[in-house]
Parts: C-alpha cells; sequence; structure tokens
C-alpha cells in the first residue's frame, strides 16, 4: 500500500497580491526609502510564493514526505516509526495556512482549508491540513499498526 496526493490552493495567489499592494502605495509616494523597503518585501513575497502552489503528502517507503511546491523551499520527513497515533481533525481558525506552531502546541503544515490529520509523534503533534483527510488517516493507520 503506497500514498500520494497534492492539494492546490490559491495561497500563492494571496502573496503575489501582497507583493503587489506593497508596491502601489510605495510608487505613489515616489520617496526612495519607501521604495526601497516596499520592493524589498514585494519581491521577497515574489520569490516565496512559488513554494506554496500546492501542499504534497506521499509515501517515501519508511518515511512521510511532506513538501510545499513547486519551488521545494519547504519540506519534512517523518518516520512512520515515529508516530504513535493518527486522528482526523480540523485546525483553528487561527491556525490559519503555511508552516508554524500551532496555538494549541505542536507544528501546522498546511495550505488551503481546515481539514487535516493529526499525527502524534514521539516527540510533538503534527497537523498535516489536506483535502484527503481521511484516506491520509486511513493509510498512515495502516502503516503504523505494522
Amino acid at each position: 500500500m503506497t500514498y500520494a496526493h497534492t492539494q492546490k490552493a490559491p495561497l500563492c495567489l494571496f502573496l503575489y497580491g501582497i507583493a503587489l499592494a506593497c508596491l502601489i502605495p510605495a510608487c505613489a509616494t515616489m520617496e526612495v526609502p519607501a521604495i526601497c523597503i516596499a520592493g524589498s518585501v514585494s519581491l521577497l513575497l515574489t520569490l516565496l510564493a512559488p513554494a506554496f502552489h500546492h501542499l504534497t503528502v506521499i509515501d517515501q517507503g519508511d518515511v512521510l514526505a511532506i513538501r510545499f511546491g513547486p519551488v521545494p523551499l519547504f519540506r519534512i520527513t517523518v518516520p512512520y516509526s515515529d508516530i504513535e497515533r493518527v486522528e482526523i481533525g480540523r485546525t483553528l481558525i487561527l491556525d490559519g495556512w503555511g508552516i508554524h506552531i500551532s496555538i494549541r502546541g505542536g507544528m501546522v503544515w498546511n495550505i488551503w482549508g481546515r481539514d487535516c490529520v493529526v499525527a502524534h509523534l514521539k516527540r510533538g503533534i503534527l497537523r498535516i491540513g489536506t483535502d484527503d483527510a481521511e484516506n491520509l488517516a486511513y493509510f498512515l493507520n495502516q502503516r503504523i499498526s505494522k
């Protein structure tokens, strides 16, 4: 049994939009410091946005790989031997999207929506955002029960 799923989302469009929104007021004022700061922020967001077009979760033998893409800046692997139990859950609205520490503890890797799989690890909790929570939870439960 193997697992591979990619969830696409418009999160990158928000980043592109914010990048553009940074430039408009700065260019309207035509002040050098404002243009430099807004231009730097805009450039950073424009370079970062391609890393958040989709989130792929894939079985790689002994580990579960989780990666944003298509630019592979952010990725992790979780050995199945580190997963103690798995359940279907939902992230809080305050958890939002991206990669960060949840206000409930543990890490969140989410690109869109609130459905997730909560993996209770030997050292912490990982919430994996997905639009395929039932299949991912089923797959992980099969892997960790061996």
